[in-house]
C-alpha cells in the first residue's frame, strides 16, 4: 500500500506497527522486506517520484489522526532519496511533539543496520559530518567499499 494513497484515519494504522518502506528497498532485498512486513502494516513511497514535504505531511497527519504504536522505517543505505525519508519521519515525530517509538534501518549488503534518529540529524549538517571525518579520516576508506563515487574520486586524486 502506498502512503500517500492511504486516509490517514484508516482505522487500520490507530495502534499499528507501522513499517515505512522505500520502493527500492523492495527492488534491492525483498526477501529481507517480506521480513520486516511479518506483524506490521506495509507503507511504501518513494521520494523520487513523492515531494519529501507531502511525505512529512502524511507522516504527521498519520500521528496526530490515527497514532500507531511504532514505526519503523526501512530504506537502501546510500540513496540520497530515501535518506530524505528518514529526515521526513524525524521531522513528523518533531512537528507533532510525538512520543511514538521509531526506528531507522538501511540496507546494506543484504542485511538491516539500524540508525539512530541522531544518525540522521547529523547527515543534515555537513560541517558536523566534516567534523566526523577529520576525527576519523579512515571512515573514507570505507566509504569507498560502499561508493562507486568515492572510488572514482579517490582513482582520479591518485592518478594526477
Amino acid at each position: 500500500m502506498r502512503l500517500l494513497e492511504t486516509w490517514v484515519k484508516a482505522p487500520f494504522l490507530k495502534d499499528a506497527s507501522l513499517l515505512l518502506m522505500s520502493e527500492c528497498a523492495q527492488a534491492v532485498s525483498p526477501d529481507l522486506c517480506k521480513k520486516f512486513v511479518k506483524g506490521r502494516v506495509a507503507l511504501t513511497c518513494c521520494p523520487t517520484f513523492e515531494n519529501s514535504g507531502l511525505i512529512m505531511g502524511k507522516l504527521a497527519s498519520i500521528m496526530t489522526c490515527s497514532p500507531p504504536k511504532e514505526v519503523t522505517l526501512l530504506t537502501v543505505d546510500g540513496s540520497p532519496h530515501c535518506f530524505a525519508l528518514h529526515s521526513a519521519l524525524n521531522q513528523a515525530l518533531f512537528l507533532t511533539k510525538s512520543n511514538i517509538p521509531s526506528s531507522h534501518y538501511v540496507v546494506v549488503n543484504g542485511n538491516a543496520v539500524e540508525v539512530s534518529p541522531e544518525t540522521v540529524r547529523v547527515g543534515r549538517y555537513l560541517h558536523l559530518v566534516q567534523k566526523c571525518i577529520q576525527n576519523c579520516p579512515a571512515i573514507l576508506d570505507e566509504l569507498g567499499h560502499y561508493s562507486l563515487e568515492q572510488k572514482f574520486s579517490t582513482r582520479r586524486i591518485r592518478d594526477r
